[in-house]
């Protein structure tokens, strides 16, 4: 009973966090380029008709094959608006067929690490296809500039080390006004070739319970009572016991439930995660916790498969 007790005296606290935060349970989106690997955790439940037509890009294979046709070093890569086309006379760069414009859903700020949608000056909603992930915190800049630049997801999984690599490659200029600041790798400096852009060879999108990422366990939780939550465990033990604490700032209610939450019994003390992503390939199935120590929200990892 006591325990019970101080589980719903946390709910109080659900009012109080209300403010985005990066760490969430969401559909993740793994690239495969020629520079190296990166994943996106997508931001469903806080921008899901960004997220929605992002994946709708995804799994039309609108992305695969594309190319990061800008680079500013210290603020953006930028991808999304180009893709090598293969035609009975070879491989050339066209543009990717885009749908319709999208609202703005601006909520989260432009940080080092996250995922924006490019789009037109002085129109909020003209974002299609192009996406860039944010170098440095542009925040000061971006977070209000033309309505606020909607953060739709961020990369995860140690794939910055992808971007801070095409961020060293020189940048070309090929003549296209949309093509100014062009990273290329292996160029000789005569005739650009299709293998000299920075291109991404393949696109996955996985949905999951829970994502574990530089110490911190992110996951939807289905508490009972039709309330579902967003919350964050830090990782603070591994020996003799691996043990994590609620991070209670992380918490926040979710309107609609994600198709892969977990489940929080209240009677037993235990979480069942149904998976966890630890990389791009590496998962986690049935991972079970006991919260051990009510008082200061701790779980202690009892099994997975």
């Amino acid at each position: 009973m006591h325990m019970i007790t101080k589980f719903y005296r946390l709910q109080i606290f659900v009012g109080l966090f209300i403010a985005s935060t990066l760490t969430q349970a969401n559909p993740v989106a793994c690239f495969t380029t020629n520079m190296g690997n990166f994943c996106i955790e997508l931001f469903e439940a806080h921008t899901p008709v960004t997220t929605a037509n992002f994946l709708s890009y995804v799994n039309s294979g609108a992305y695969t094959n594309g190319i990061f046709h800008r680079s500013v070093p210290g603020f953006v890569i930028q991808g999304g608006g180009f893709k090598i086309a293969q035609s009975a006379t070879g491989s050339t760069l066209t543009s990717v067929n885009t749908l319709a414009p999208i609202i703005n859903e601006y909520k989260i700020s432009n940080t080092r690490g996250t995922v924006a949608m490019a789009k037109l000056g002085n129109d909020p909603n003209s974002a299609t296809s192009q996406w860039f992930v944010n170098m440095a915190d542009n925040s000061v800049n971006l977070n209000s500039q033309n309505g606020g630049f909607t953060v739709f997801g961020r990369i995860v999984f140690g794939g910055m080390v992808t971007f801070d690599a095409i961020e060293q490659l020189s940048i070309f200029n090929l003549g296209n006004s949309s093509l100014t600041s062009t990273p290329l790798t292996g160029y000789n400096g005569a005739e650009v070739l299709t293998g000299n852009f920075v291109r991404i060879q393949q696109a996955t999108v996985t949905d999951t319970a829970g994502i574990f990422d530089e110490g911190i366990l992110s996951l939807a939780v289905d508490i009972g009572s039709n309330t579902i939550l967003e919350a964050d465990l830090r990782l603070i033990s591994t020996n003799p016991d691996y043990i994590f604490e609620l991070n209670a700032s992380s918490i926040q209610t979710l309107a609609t439930k994600p198709a892969s939450t977990a489940t929080f019994s209240t009677s037993t003390g235990e979480l069942h995660i149904p998976s966890v992503m630890l990389g791009a390939s590496v998962a986690v199935q049935n991972v079970v916790m006991k919260l051990t120590d009510s008082d200061t929200y701790r779980f202690t990892l009892v099994s997975y498969e």
